[in-house]
Parts: structure tokens; sequence; C-alpha cells
């Protein structure tokens, strides 16, 4: 009896010894983005150049941390596109080198295109930073998932505030560039969906001149009031101007004294430096010390993708990229991610499930969905576009 104990332990001594010299699971993720950075209006808020991949960095240092007890270890590896850059090309070459996993913070159409060209490889796409509500819809692909919050999404999360707070009649600006007029779409399509009403709508025509110059600041310090002014009485003046043309001049300069909200004054936003709720200030702080700098909401949403991969890999323990993916649409998925409640995936359009921050610039206002907007499933599907409404066809 006693040469068949030491037997038996002689040989689980063997097979977990084996195991831990076993090279751990390797878990590649690429990091795909455009070299050239927009800049803001306010010289306060310029994008930092590591704006987005900060965040999927501080994730690849949370998943190795559970990683060390399990036998995982992440990888990140960027990729920048610069000008006349083909994406496929990009997107087929991390694939290459058997990165099974892409953050990409792209444009809509780079975005389509690259999820495109790796689709038959299985390789998954994470997007972290384009809102269009379109990649969700009627552009939907399969193997793409959406982190970034949409257009309708933030719109809806602002107007259930606005309407919360009884200031449903609107007075509307906005933008003549293309993104605006997609965001101004959303905006009347919750105004209707919540009950709130758009008194009217100007259009503010991007004339070009530097607006940074004493003269720009001069003129428009003239020309807001006179163009808001003669409008019927409204709550609050509601801009979509994405493109930061007009919308940072518009507090403090209406004709008449009422808030503003939309791209400027309450701004609904995935992510913010002022978030310290729900844990939050312990990652803010992280995040500071690794970067000298604030988290933002492109920072967050690669944080997330990066943990969403890092939870499945943890919970299925592999890499395989259908497994993983399977895992992810699936009903036990879900994410803690510092806003209240844990995330999940809408299986019929795979966007990330999310509360919405309603931000001033310095503090955090309030958070959607409000009290009251009751779901039969899931109080964030008020927010944006539910699966009865949806365009998307996955297949």
């Amino acid at each position: 009896m006693t040469r068949l104990l030491v037997g038996v332990t002689v040989c689980l001594s063997v097979l977990v010894t084996g195991a831990l010299a076993a090279g751990p699971l390797e878990i590649g993720i690429g990091y795909l983005r455009r070299a050239d950075i927009k800049p803001t209006l306010s010289i306060v808020e310029q994008p930092a150049d590591n704006d987005g991949v900060a965040g999927a960095r501080l994730a690849i240092e949370d998943n190795n941390t559970t990683g060390k007890f399990l036998n995982q270890h992440f990888t990140l590896e960027e990729f920048r596109l610069k000008d006349g850059d083909d994406v496929t090309k990009a997107a087929t070459a991390l694939a290459d080198r058997n990165i099974a996993f892409i953050i990409a913070d792209l444009p809509a159409d780079s975005l389509l295109k690259a999820a495109d060209a790796i689709r038959d490889r299985g390789t998954v796409l994470f997007n972290a930073g384009a809102i269009d509500d379109r990649l969700r819809e009627e552009d939907c692909r399969t193997n793409l998932i959406h982190v970034a919050p949409t257009r309708s999404m933030l719109a809806d999360a602002l107007a259930q505030y606005l309407v919360w707070k009884q200031w449903k009649r609107w007075m509307m600006v906005v933008g003549s560039h293309d993104e605006d007029r997609l965001f101004a779409a959303t905006l009347r399509r919750a105004a209707t969906r919540f009950g709130a009403k758009i008194v009217q709508e100007r259009v503010f025509e991007d004339t070009g001149g530097a607006r940074r110059t004493d003269s720009g600041v001069t003129l428009i310090q003239r020309q807001i009031p006179v163009f808001t002014q003669q409008a019927p009485a409204y709550d609050i003046l509601v801009a979509a101007d994405e493109s930061e043309v007009f919308a940072p001049y518009l507090p403090y300069r209406t004709w008449d004294p009422r808030p503003v909200a939309g791209s400027a004054g309450l701004v609904p936003k995935s992510w913010d430096a002022a978030q310290d709720q729900w844990g939050a200030v312990q990652l803010q702080n992280r995040f500071l010390k690794l970067n000298s700098r604030r988290m933002t909401a492109l920072d967050m949403q690669a944080w997330i993708a990066v943990r969403m991969i890092g939870e499945a890999v943890s919970r299925v323990n592999s890499s395989d990229r259908k497994t993983v993916l399977d895992f992810l649409k699936g009903p036990d998925f879900s994410i803690a991610a510092f806003k209240g409640q844990r995330l999940t995936l809408r299986a019929w359009n795979l966007q990330l499930r999310q509360p919405i921050l309603l931000v001033d610039g310095r503090m955090v206002v309030s958070v959607s969905p409000q009290e009251g907007f009751l779901h039969q499933v899931s109080e964030l599907d008020t927010l944006g576009v539910d699966q009865p409404e949806t365009r998307c066809r996955l297949h």
C-alpha cells in the first residue's frame, strides 16, 4: 500500500512539474491605428501620441497579472498607418504573425476593409474608436466587436438626462460636416424616442478661418450671440458639432442665458478623467502614474477591449479564436469596467452594452441610463438601437 501511494505521488509530481515546465500560452494582440492624431480646438486637451494604445498597454499588464497564475502571457504589437498605407495589408500582416485579436482605432470605411480582409483567417477585430451606427447595423460584420459606443447611445444618454430634468424644449445647432449631421440625426431620434421637442434647428456653416487667433476669437464672440438670438423659447441649446467648429464657443456666449449640451457643455462620453466612482480612482491613478497624463475615453475603450480578450481566454483556457469569440458572444461573458455594473455584449450586433457618463469638463454630472427608463431585458438597451429595431444580419 505504501509503495502504491509513493508511486501515485511520484506520478503526480512528474505531471505537475511537466505542466509548469511547459511554456505559457502566448496570446498576441495587435493594435492598429492611424499615425496622425487629430488636434482639438482647445490647447488644454490635445490628444497624446499614445492616446488609446496607452490604455491597451495597461490592460496587457492586468491580463498578465492574472495570466501568471494560469500560465498565460499576453503581448501587444502596435501598427501605425501612415497616409497612403493600405489598411488591408496592415491587417493581413498582423494576422500573418499569428495575431488572433486586433484592437482597431480606425475610421468606419477603413475598419470595414480591415475586417473583410482577415475574416477568412478567423481574426477578431475590436473597434475601439469608431462611433458610426452603420458599423453595428447595415454594415455589421461577424468578426467585428464594438467597444466604442455608438452616436445613438451617446445621444440617448444625453436625451434621457435632459428629459429627466424636464428640459424638453431644445434648440439644436448643427455643423456643416458629415459627422455633425450624423450626430444631429441621432439627437432627433433621441428627442422623438424620449419625449423632447426640437423647437428650432439652425445650421452653423464652417467658413474656415483661424479661430485660435485674436481676430478669430473676437469674431466668434460677436458672431455666436447674434447667431443664437430670436429663437423660440427653449430650455437648452443642443449642439451637434463633432468637427469642433463652433460648439466649444457656445457656453456663456448665447443670446439667451441657457445651458449648452451635446458637443459642448454637458457632453456624453464613455469615459472621462473625472470618473471616480465604483473604484475608478484606482485605475485612474495607475494610468496617471504610468503615462503622466489622464485617461481618455479612447484609452478606456482600448483597455476594455484588451480586458475582454483576457477575461475570455482565462475563462475558456484557450487562445483559439472561435472558442474565444463564441464565449464573448455567449450568455456567460461579462466584464467589469468601473461603471457601476458589469458590461455584456449585444448578440445581435456585437455592440458592448455600457453606461454613458455625462460630463462638464470637471465632474461627472450624471450617468445614463437614467432612473425610470425601463427595458424588458436590460436598462442598458435603452441606449442606442435595440434588437427589434436592428438592421444587422450577422451570418
